[in-house]
């Protein structure tokens, strides 16, 4: 064989090779990509378990494979293991569940302890946080120095205010916040005492520096939102030089009331105009 048709003959071995590994890579891609989607599948199934009081996640174990959801373990309640194969089915790109949980109403949850589950410690945080949040946008709580703390849904309100009307104000939107069962105002009324920061908000008023529309729509939307007995999402807030329009559904009277009024507590609201809420 000739020197000439040696190279070829390499060249083309060279390049089946080559073909050869580029369709194992090509092949192999999809199945990546498929593992990496049932591994986030596989996640978010179990993280929403660990996130949900009336499930215990270290009982339930998930596997995904082609759309196919399996659930074993144990719970206590059949109403547990339809809850966790609904949550299951919840998932974009689960198309089917094989639920093979087992109910034992004896079964005790490897996670219980005298303390919060991780469930409860992650909505105690964010009733805290939705807490502050409204007590910082309110306008009628000037001058509070609070601290939030949250134990299995019930709020502790802890530092000073400097009037008694702020401290009201400060315990009502607590009380109105979504997952609050009981709130223990114990802030101290301290009259003519002011934070840095309302200090700060105060001084920035008297130069003119008004505050934004948008600011005041983004805040009264997010207020309407963390509120109980209100439907925020059925409520639609625009503003315009301070002045608040609502409009939407609501249930009762006493749902219009209390929307109007969480709107007018927020700071830079000069007015409310609830003429656009209609009863559902």
């Amino acid at each position: 064989m000739n020197k000439c048709k040696k190279s070829r003959k390499l060249a083309l071995a060279s390049a089946i090779s080559l073909v050869m590994v580029v369709s194992a890579g090509t092949l192999a891609a999809p199945k990546l990509a498929e593992d990496i989607t049932e591994a986030r599948q596989e996640s978010q199934i179990w993280t929403t378990y660990a996130l949900n009081r009336h499930l215990d996640a270290h009982d339930i174990k998930v596997t995904v494979d082609h759309g196919l959801a399996t659930l074993t373990g144990k719970v206590n309640e059949d109403i547990s293991k339809e809850l966790a194969q609904q949550i299951a089915l919840g998932v974009r790109g689960i198309k089917d569940v094989d639920n093979g949980i087992e109910v034992e109403a004896d079964a005790i949850p490897s996670s219980s302890w005298s303390g919060r589950s991780y469930a409860q410690v992650v909505e105690d945080a964010s009733i805290s946080a939705a807490v502050k949040s409204k007590l910082l946008w309110s306008k009628h709580a000037q001058g509070l120095s609070a601290n939030v703390e949250t134990q299995s849904g019930k709020v502790t309100l802890l530092g000073t205010a400097n009037s008694s009307a702020a401290k009201e104000m400060a315990g009502l939107l607590a009380t109105k916040t979504h997952g609050v069962e009981a709130v223990k105002n114990k802030l101290v009324v301290e009259e003519g005492k002011s934070t840095m920061t309302e200090t700060a908000k105060e001084t920035a008023s008297e130069m003119g520096q008004g505050i934004s529309d948008t600011w005041i729509t983004t805040k009264v939307k997010s207020t309407l939102m963390y509120s109980s007995n209100v439907e925020g999402s059925a409520i639609s807030v625009t503003s315009r030089n301070g002045v608040v329009t609502l409009t939407g559904k609501v249930a009762s009277g006493a749902e219009h009331d209390l929307v109007v009024a969480l709107a007018n507590n927020v700071r830079g609201v000069s007015e409310v105009d609830a003429s656009g809420l209609k009863p559902s």
